[in-house]
């Protein structure tokens, strides 16, 4: 029996949360096509029993690393950087089909001094053509001593199932961590919020900005089995509330039936959502924000 600790890490958009629920076997991570859609460092649990392994690999979804900004980006950076203390291995995920790579280079950089086992792993590579990917394969490890590079497309899982049974042969002798029905550490409280802010950048994708967040308000089981959630969505300005909120309320009832059907099949019962809409411009320095979703709060 084995077990231990991956971290997976990568600008934002290069595919980590799509890579995390392919080696799962099913959704722990949220995601979306608008960036840093990763907040908090989620653990995803995945199993690798075969002939060969018995082992628990621990996956820390960490949020993408990017220039930071302002105290949100500042406190997802750092947690991004501590996922990877005392990892048994480091995953650096690389969007291969992007044609300019400029901001790869601090997160190289930061990766040649870190002592822990470095494996590059190219996502995407069913957008790209052969040569170019191991001209890529072969600068990245010229500049940091990756141990070993895997070629995967997290989306149509090529390629997973081998980076996942190499990362099984990593794992240090020791008991499991948690229980072999648990996928994730994220309470259902959190991973509540976390689908319906999918489903909020799903649907507003391109009218709704980066500054807005989903937070709990009650998660409370009925009687009758079926678990009642309240949750509020914030967003920083007035303009931003008929955005949300749509034609006659329609938008933000399509986002609350979207993430109710998909909480009830995670569940495994009936889901009673209740959204509204709270305007808060400082809800991003907000120190409560920051541990309902377990970062650090930075100055």
């Amino acid at each position: 029996m084995t077990c231990g600790l991956v971290a997976v890490l990568g600008a934002p958009n290069a595919g980590k949360s799509t890579l995390v629920n392919a080696l799962v076997g099913q959704k722990v991570a949220i995601v979306s096509q608008k960036a840093q859609t990763t907040r908090a460092r989620l653990m995803g649990i995945a199993l690798e029993q075969s002939d060969k392994h018995n082992a628990q690999i621990i996956l820390a979804d960490t949020p993408g690393l990017f220039a930071p900004k302002r105290r949100l980006d500042r406190a997802m950076v750092a947690a991004a950087w501590d996922g990877a203390e005392e990892a048994d291995a480091i995953l650096l995920v690389v969007d291969a089909a992007k044609k300019h790579r400029d901001y790869l280079e601090p997160i190289l950089e930061q990766l040649q001094h870190r002592k822990e086992r470095k494996i590059l792993v190219l996502n995407k590579v069913d957008l790209t053509a052969k040569e170019p990917l191991l001209v890529l394969a072969q600068e990245l490890t010229q500049k940091v001593d990756f141990a070993e590079v895997f070629f995967v497309s997290a989306q149509s899982n090529d390629g997973v199932a081998g980076l996942k049974a190499h990362l099984a042969g990593l794992m240090p002798e020791g008991l499991w961590h948690f229980p072999e029905d648990q996928v994730s550490d994220a309470s259902e409280r959190l991973m509540a919020c976390e689908i319906t802010r999918e489903q909020l950048y799903r649907q507003l994708h391109d009218e709704l900005p980066y500054d807005s967040t989903v937070r709990p308000e009650s998660y409370k089981q009925r009687k009758d089995g079926s678990v009642e959630i309240h949750q509020q969505i914030v967003i920083a300005r007035e303009s931003q509330k008929p955005i949300v909120l749509g034609k006659k309320g329609a938008r933000i009832r399509a986002i609350g039936e979207a993430a109710r059907a998909e909480l009830t099949q995670i569940l495994g019962s009936e889901v009673h959502l209740f959204l509204h809409v709270k305007v808060d411009e400082n809800w991003a320095d907000a120190k409560e924000i920051y541990e309902e979703i377990g970062l650090e709060w930075v100055r």
